[in-house]
């Protein structure tokens, strides 16, 4: 069966990154039910992810396991090995991260990102400018967020245009990037029909929110399901920031 798949030019598979429990978890448990294809449940400990797949086949699903550390570049590679292993080089969509390219990155850790939508306008109006410009380059999107850190860590982060939100500034990187591979899918690989975004599932019920989360974490996963399950063919959005399915502007003043 699993040779069968491999002979196919695309199978269609998704990763979901930190899916053993909360927002991951019905992530999960919703691509399992409406995607037509494998679906991965990521874990670091793999004894924790292994006892969450077990439950999900109660339940009559078929996630399959694979161990992954975000923040782990060898884990990271051995799990890009593993797909180019059982697909044949095939291009697996994920959630939290796309590609062993931007899962390198270190502001590309977690999903919540609407506070980096609300720290982008805390930013001074020039560092607005170059992380909202149509033409910033992954490289000049890496050195800023470095030198962030670098002036965080002698406490002249303020002074210099960026907001006092560590957390924040890490979720407009991740922004910033998304829109950054957008333009290089486009450019270099406008065939493959790739799309790449970021969203936000809402202030979900978590360990981190509790007790003041307002959606249930099937109720956050609506959005980046309907991302995922976007018909082949599909252009649209790319690129783009999504809230409840709805495409937000991120640039200039909020409406």
């Amino acid at each position: 069966m699993r040779k069968k798949i491999r002979e196919k030019q695309y199978e269609l598979v998704v990763l979901v990154t930190g899916s053993t429990r909360g927002l991951g978890l019905a992530i999960v448990q919703a691509l399992c039910q409406g995607f037509k294809g494998d679906v991965y449940l990521s874990a670091r400990d793999v004894q924790r992810g292994a006892v969450v797949v077990e439950d999900l086949q109660r339940e009559g699903l078929k996630p399959r396991l694979l161990q992954l550390d975000i923040t782990d570049p060898v884990s990271i590679q051995a799990a890009r090995q593993h797909f180019m292993k059982e697909y044949g080089g095939g291009d697996p969509a994920s959630f939290g991260s796309q590609a062993e390219r931007i899962l390198q990155t270190n502001f590309f850790a977690t999903r919540d990102i609407i506070v980096g939508y609300i720290t982008l306008y805390m930013c001074s109006p020039d560092l607005q400018a170059r992380l909202c410009s149509d033409d910033i380059t992954e490289e000049e999107l890496v050195a800023l967020m470095k030198s962030f850190v670098a002036e965080a860590k002698a406490g002249d982060h303020i002074n210099k245009g960026w907001p006092n939100s560590v957390y924040g500034v890490s979720k407009i990187g991740l922004m910033a990037l998304t829109r950054i591979q957008a333009r290089r899918l486009r450019r270099e690989t406008p065939q493959r029909g790739i799309l790449i975004n970021s969203c936000c599932p809402g202030w979900v019920k978590s360990d981190m929110t509790y007790p003041n989360g307002t959606k249930t974490p099937a109720e956050g996963a609506d959005t980046p399901v309907y991302l995922a399950l976007l018909p082949p063919a599909t252009q649209e959005p790319q690129g783009e920031f999504v809230v409840d399915r709805q495409v937000q502007v991120w640039a200039g003043s909020p409406t």
